[in-house]
């Protein structure tokens, strides 16, 4: 009986802080989008007609994990069917991120706009029965710097 209720307590330990960061996190990543919606990040292979630019690799890459509480929940999703809503957040926040932190790169460098965004998705950890444990996202694209 008490292994059942430390296990409900833990679970709702995790719940609760999972929740807290995640929150936090979504935070964290719209207002820093909306302070570089200003940078353009397209996917366009097409390079745009101008002159007196530098063409520089940008990239910007991010590790997330999952916490226990979502792990639980994926494995029960699992057993059951149907979509995994508590890795699409994981994926969601992962990729936001990177496209975050390319576009800082970019900015510190002087770019007025990104082209040829692409993105790699891999699990760097695999846990039990191949359960996924961290995601990596890497964005990169071209940063095009006018010359001064």
């Amino acid at each position: 009986m008490y292994d059942i209720l430390i296990f409900l307590a833990l679970m709702a330990l995790g719940y609760g802080f999972g929740r807290y960061a995640e929150a936090k996190h979504y935070k964290s990543i719209i207002q820093r989008e909306q302070d570089l919606q200003h940078l353009p990040a397209v996917s366009s292979k097409v390079l745009p007609k101008v002159t007196h630019v530098d063409n520089i690799l940008v990239s910007g890459n991010v590790v997330i994990s999952v916490d226990y509480f979502k792990r639980f929940l994926a494995m029960l999703r699992n057993f059951f069917g149907g979509r995994i809503t508590a890795y699409e957040t994981l994926l969601d926040r992962a990729r936001r991120e990177a496209i975050l932190r390319m576009k800082e790169q970019a900015k510190a460098m002087g770019a007025n706009i990104i082209f040829n965004v692409k993105m790699e998705t891999s699990s760097i950890y695999k846990g039990e029965k191949d359960s996924v444990g961290s995601v990596e996202i890497l964005a990169y694209g071209t940063a095009l710097i006018p010359k001064q």
